[in-house]
């Protein structure tokens, strides 16, 4: 049995290490959205899903807050939908969205997440639409319930 182990433990640390490899080269999910805000000339508003299993979800519990992009900001609303992540992006000033952040964050605790699974469980049936984003750590494709018109403001 000794014998086998060692016979199979490099295969099983090159698997493990390739894996591990595959995990790290995913973007995160924050690059992916400042490179779409960037890749469209920042528009007004944006509303997209992204899958889970395409980025390193950095933004986890964060459900309303501003995010810098290029010489804008944009006031986002984000939630997990599984096995999407959604953003709406409205370009903004910056304010204190804490309060909103938090109150956000419990009806989501409150609704033990059930709107938000049901959403991402529709959201696989009404997707019509999607795009490739390019990032350095290469390209992720994100999705549209509807084609946008880019730099509409409604």
């Amino acid at each position: 049995m000794k014998m086998l182990l060692n016979k199979t433990r490099p295969y099983l640390k090159s698997a493990f290490t390739s894996n591990k490899a595959l995990f790290s080269s995913k973007p995160t999910s924050s690059e992916v959205l400042t490179a779409y805000l960037l890749q469209c000339n920042e528009p007004p508003w944006t509303s997209y899903f992204v899958k889970y299993s395409s980025v390193k979800d950095d933004q986890f519990g964060m459900s309303n807050f501003n995010w810098p992009a290029g010489s804008s900001n944009y006031e986002i609303l984000r939630t997990g939908c599984f096995p999407y992540i959604k953003y709406h992006c409205s370009r903004k000033p910056p304010e204190d969205l804490h309060l909103s952040d938090t109150f956000m964050r419990i009806i989501k605790i409150v609704n033990f997440g059930i709107p938000c699974l049901l959403y991402g469980l529709a959201a696989t049936q009404l997707i019509r639409h999607e795009e490739i984003v390019l990032t350095k750590k290469g390209s992720v494709t994100i999705y549209f319930l509807l084609p946008e018109d880019k730099g509409a403001r409604f």
